[in-house]
């Protein structure tokens, strides 16, 4: 069987603000609860007028008292922002407040541009070797590891799982020299997924959390009761992809008819492009798109994601995608 989980941005719309933004994460994240979804999790942005989980771990309380059995995480945090001891506190004090129930994803992107990642304070030195020992750091913070001499108060002993997150080789080869569980970022760069995937567990070393290879991967979906309306809804995500890509990053904006059709041949390439991971469409066509996509990867989990204008059409969408999944899974040999 395979498990399904959220991935929620926490998008802020034109003409919307964050405070709204928040109550629909919290709203969302029940209605994951209620729809049997095995996590939520939110990602690390900063300096993105559109997006409203910077304070990620602020987030995250806010999506623990929404709800109560779900597992709540981040997906992921951004460690090379942030020194160890601060994020073993956060999600120390998380898993204080919600035991049982909190992951940490971590990912070597700043999340930002340098002017942000300068704005954070943190003196960004070391190169790629230096997220390695930031990891390491801080699973000796949760192990309470005496040769630290000092103690995360809380977090030593917390029982908070790590993943890495990846789009590239680069975090398949430390998630499996670590025996952690791994996360690619298909949703959004799905280029090096099927590379990354296998020297993930061609490379991965058993430890004392994990004892085999375990993948989860990211996948859009664009759910509705017509295709129509499926396309439509998926034009507000477009939109983000192709404002991103020109540098001009904004508020998610109301879904527009034909969008993809009015688009220059290199921007409709690089949509392709970027979000081949993705399934838009009713039912039927999600669980066709999602079967293959289990099919191709192998994955223990997916994780999906997909920005929506309309929150209720957002909700929607989501109960599609589960309903899809349990069909895929209900077809499997017991």
């Amino acid at each position: 069987m395979t498990l399904l989980s959220l991935l929620d941005l926490v998008p802020v719309t034109e003409g919307s603000d964050a405070s709204t933004a928040l109550s629909h994460a919290a709203a969302l994240a029940a209605h994951a609860e209620e729809l049997g979804y095995h996590r939520y999790w939110v990602a690390e942005h900063h300096g993105m007028v559109g997006i409203a989980s910077a304070a990620t771990a602020v987030v995250l309380a806010h999506a623990g008292h929404a709800t109560s059995t779900i597992r709540i995480g981040a997906g992921g945090i951004m460690l090379p922002n942030h020194a160890p001891l601060l994020i073993a506190e956060q999600f120390g004090t998380l898993a204080a407040l919600f035991p049982g129930r909190v992951d940490l994803g971590l990912g070597r992107a700043p999340g930002s541009d340098q002017r942000v990642a300068q704005a954070m304070r943190r003196t960004l030195t070391g190169g790629p070797d230096q997220f390695p020992r930031d990891v390491m750091e801080l699973q000796a913070f949760f192990a309470d590891d005496p040769r630290l001499g000092i103690q995360a108060t809380p977090g030593a002993g917390a029982d908070v799982p790590l993943w890495i997150l990846g789009s590239s080789l680069f975090g398949a080869q430390l998630a499996a020299a670590l025996g952690l569980p791994y996360a690619f970022a298909s949703h959004f760069a799905p280029a090096a997924l099927d590379e990354a995937i296998a020297l993930y567990r061609s490379e991965f070393r058993p430890s004392a959390q994990l004892d085999r290879p375990y993948v989860m991967a990211g996948f859009n979906v664009f759910a509705a009761d017509t295709m129509d309306e499926a396309q439509w809804i998926a034009t507000s995500m477009q939109q983000s992809f192709v404002s991103l890509r020109f540098g001009q990053p904004g508020k998610l904006q109301p879904p527009v008819r034909d969008y993809y059709e009015t688009l220059p041949i290199q921007a409709r390439k690089m949509l392709d492009k970027v979000l081949s991971a993705s399934s838009i469409g009713t039912q039927a066509d999600v669980e066709r798109d999602l079967a293959a996509f289990i099919d191709r990867t192998g994955a223990d989990e997916i994780i999906v994601s997909g920005q929506i204008f309309d929150a209720a059409a957002r909700q929607h969408s989501f109960a599609i995608a589960m309903a899809a999944a349990q069909a895929i899974n209900a077809r499997e040999p017991a």
